[in-house]
């Protein structure tokens, strides 16, 4: 599958809301989440008025249709969020399931840990339910679990310890993938 990774533009960034309700772990597939828990307080500071100076977000496109995104935001307060790490971005990434288990996923997230290394960043955090197969795709990125909460682990991803070789790696250029670097310009 032919998929293209490039920034998102401004007029795109509304999309963020469908993606974080596409990130919400749906435990009980019978009686999913509704899609109004996006709006919670403690979920809607993930998209509400994104484009702010430490906001990044690459998406994913096949046949020039949005599929996936990965995006990160530092909140002002430290005690928003689920890291509350001060300085830290935290990330979140979802993509439409007819595009999962694809390698999509690992290539957002790859650009983008790329990204924010090139940004200075020393690290980003996610929280992911504990349910959630995608953890398996965060360790293979060499995220570690740093707490764990009753549902969920909060993982991750040092950049000073560079273990995926980040400063060494070239960017892949395949069919494949054809990766536009990310421009705060677009934003």
């Amino acid at each position: 599958m032919k998929y293209v990774i490039r920034n998102i533009r401004t007029e795109e960034t509304g999309l963020l809301e469908d993606f974080l309700y596409e990130a919400i772990f749906q435990k009980d597939k019978k009686n999913p989440v509704p899609r109004k828990a996006i709006f919670d307080p403690s979920l809607k500071i993930f998209f509400e008025a994104f484009g702010r100076k430490d906001d990044h977000c690459l998406i994913a496109e096949v046949d020039d249709k949005v599929v996936g995104a990965v995006w990160t935001r530092i909140f002002p307060d430290k005690n928003q969020g689920f890291a509350k790490m001060e300085e830290t971005p935290e990330l979140a990434i979802s993509l439409y399931k007819p595009f999962r288990k694809k390698g999509i996923g690992k290539a957002l997230m790859e650009q983008m840990l790329k990204l924010l290394d090139s940004e200075g960043y020393e690290k980003v955090a996610l929280s992911v339910q504990k349910e959630n197969p995608a953890i398996r795709l965060y360790e293979r990125l060499s995220f570690e679990i740093v707490k764990e909460l009753d549902e969920e682990y909060l993982m991750v991803y040092y950049f000073d310890k560079d273990p995926m070789n980040l400063k060494d790696k070239e960017v892949e250029a395949s069919e494949d993938i054809d990766f536009i670097k990310a421009m705060q310009a677009d934003l």
